[in-house]
C-alpha cells in the first residue's frame, strides 16, 4: 500500500472528524466521523463554505478571519486547540475541541480541522457539578442542621442549668425560710399563749383593761404570722413565675381610703394614718392586687417601725403622665450603711433589734412594682423617719 492509500485510509477510519478546506473556506474534504457528528453527508458539504457548520456570531465572522490570516499572516487558531461550538444539520448545537493545521503547496495552501467531540464530557462535566453543587447544598443544609441542633442543645444546657439553679435557690429560700420561721413563730406563739392564760384569769376578775390589752397583743401576734405567711407564700410564687400583673381600670381614692381604715385597725396606739390625694382625677390602670400589696406592706412597716403617739402619711399625686405614691413615717430609719442592700430578700437593717419581721416585704414590693413597670425608691435617716415612694409611667 503506497503513502496516499495509506494517508487516505487513516484519514477515512478516524474517529475524530477531519475536515480539509481551502484557504477561502470551502469544504474540501470531509471525513465520515465528521459527516456523522455534524448529520451532513460529504456530497452536502462539498463545496460549501465551512461556516455552514458554527452557529451565530461564528458563521457571519468565519469570512473575515480568514480574509485576515490572508491579509496579516497573523495566526490566532492555526495550531492552537481551542474549544469551539458546532451546528448540526438539524440546527442542534455541541461542544467540541478544534485544531487546525496549515499545509502550503506551491500554488496554495489547504486548512485541515480536527474535530473532537466534547459533548459526553461536557455532559459528565455537568453531571459533576450538579453532583457536586447538590452535595454542597446538602453538605451546607446538615451544617445547618448540626449548627441549629448543637445552638438547640445549648439552649436547652442552659435552661435545666437556668431551673437547677433556680430549684437551688428556692430550696435554699424554704431552708432559710424553715430557719427564720422556726424562731419568728415562737415569739408570736408564746406570746399568743401566755396572754389568752392571762385574759381567762382578767376574765375571771372582771379586770377589762388588761383583757383588752391582752386581745390587742394575741390580734399583733397573730398579725405577725400572718404577714410572715404571707410574705413566703408571696415570695415563693414570684420565684416560681406564677405572678403576672392582672391591669384594670379602679378609682385610686376609693382604693387609698379602704385600705387605710384596714390599716388603722392594726395600728399602734395613737398612731395615725393620714390619706392625701393630689390631681384633678383618681382614676389609674394598674393591678389592684399588686398595688395594694405594695401600700399595705410598706404601711404595716411604717406602724411597725414607728412609735405610738406617730403619724403616717399617705399621699397620691396623680398627672396625666404619672402616679406618684408616697408613704413617709417618724419612726426609727434606716441606717445609711444597709440602704445598699434594703431590697434584697431576708435582709434586715441592723437597728431593727427584737422588732420582728421576715426580711422578705421590700423585696417584694420591687418585684411586684417591677411587674407593673414602676420603680420605687426610698429616702430614710436614721432616727428621723423613712419615705418610699413609688412611681409608675402611665403612658406605657
Amino acid at each position: 500500500m503506497n503513502q496516499a492509500k495509506l494517508l487516505s485510509a487513516i484519514i477515512e477510519n478516524a474517529i475524530d472528524g477531519i475536515i480539509t478546506i481551502d484557504e477561502f473556506g470551502i469544504i474540501e474534504h470531509i471525513n465520515p466521523s465528521a459527516q456523522k457528528l455534524f448529520g451532513y453527508t460529504q456530497h452536502e458539504l462539498i463545496g460549501k463554505n465551512v461556516s455552514v457548520l458554527m452557529p451565530e456570531p461564528d458563521k457571519g465572522l468565519h469570512d473575515s478571519y480568514i480574509a485576515n490570516y490572508r491579509r496579516t499572516g497573523e495566526k490566532h487558531i492555526i495550531g492552537i486547540g481551542r474549544e469551539v461550538t458546532g451546528q448540526r444539520k438539524d440546527g442542534t448545537t455541541f461542544p467540541f475541541r478544534l485544531g487546525v493545521s496549515e499545509v502550503k503547496f506551491t500554488d496554495r495552501r489547504i486548512f485541515t480541522g480536527f474535530v473532537h467531540d466534547l459533548s459526553r464530557q461536557k455532559e459528565d462535566e455537568q453531571k459533576i457539578r450538579s453532583y457536586t453543587e447538590e452535595l454542597e447544598e446538602k453538605i451546607k443544609e446538615r451544617t445547618e442542621d448540626l449548627i441549629r441542633s448543637i445552638n438547640e442543645l445549648e439552649l436547652a444546657k442552659e435552661n435545666v442549668s437556668a431551673l437547677f439553679e433556680k430549684e437551688k435557690e428556692l430550696s435554699q429560700l424554704k431552708t432559710r425560710f424553715v430557719s427564720m420561721a422556726s424562731h419568728e413563730f415562737r415569739t408570736p406563739l408564746s406570746s399568743i399563749q401566755l396572754s389568752a392564760s392571762l385574759i381567762d384569769k382578767y376574765a375571771a376578775k372582771h379586770d377589762i383593761s388588761n383583757v383588752e390589752k391582752h386581745t390587742y397583743k394575741i390580734k399583733n401576734a397573730i398579725n405577725n404570722l400572718t404577714t410572715i405567711l404571707n410574705d413566703f407564700l408571696s415570695l415563693e410564687k414570684l420565684e416560681a413565675g406564677k405572678v403576672e400583673a392582672a391591669f384594670s381600670n379602679f378609682d385610686l381614692i376609693a382604693f387609698a381610703e379602704e385600705i387605710v381604715e384596714e390599716m388603722q385597725l392594726i395600728s399602734k396606739q395613737n398612731q395615725l394614718i393620714v390619706y392625701q390625694h393630689t390631681g384633678t382625677s383618681s382614676q389609674i390602670y394598674l393591678d389592684p392586687n399588686l398595688l395594694k400589696n405594695c401600700i399595705i406592706n410598706l404601711i404595716s412597716n411604717a406602724i411597725k417601725y414607728s412609735g405610738e403617739d406617730t403619724m403616717i402619711q399617705f399621699n397620691s399625686i396623680l398627672d396625666a403622665e404619672r402616679l406618684t405614691i408616697e408613704i413617709t413615717d417618724n419612726g426609727i430609719g434606716i441606717p445609711d450603711v444597709d440602704q445598699g442592700n434594703l431590697f434584697e430578700p431576708f435582709f434586715r437593717a441592723h437597728n431593727t433589734g427584737d422588732i420582728p419581721g421576715t426580711g422578705l416585704g421590700l423585696n417584694i414590693v420591687k418585684r411586684y412594682v417591677g411587674l407593673m413597670d414602676g420603680t420605687v425608691k426610698c429616702q430614710s435617716q436614721q432616727n428621723k423617719g423613712t419615705t418610699f415612694t413609688l412611681s409608675f409611667n402611665l403612658n406605657n
